[in-house]
């Protein structure tokens, strides 16, 4: 499989504060988007460190 040339690391979505929710029950909640967005970057991120498996390996301990 061929690499992109700019293929950079995908970046995790910023947390919202409990706060920030309204809390009226908005349909799109930014909690729930929140969630949404998570989910949409933990799949990005599985598929970036698998065009990257060198970039994603653990340091050894010795």
């Amino acid at each position: 499989m061929t690499v992109p040339e700019s293929d950079p690391r995908p970046l995790p979505p910023i947390e919202p504060a409990l706060e920030d929710c309204c809390g009226s029950g908005c349909p799109n909640c930014i909690i729930d988007v929140y969630q949404m967005l998570l989910a949409n970057y933990k799949e990005a991120l599985a598929a970036w460190e698998t065009r990257h498996p060198a970039e994603t390996e653990s340091p050894t301990r010795d």
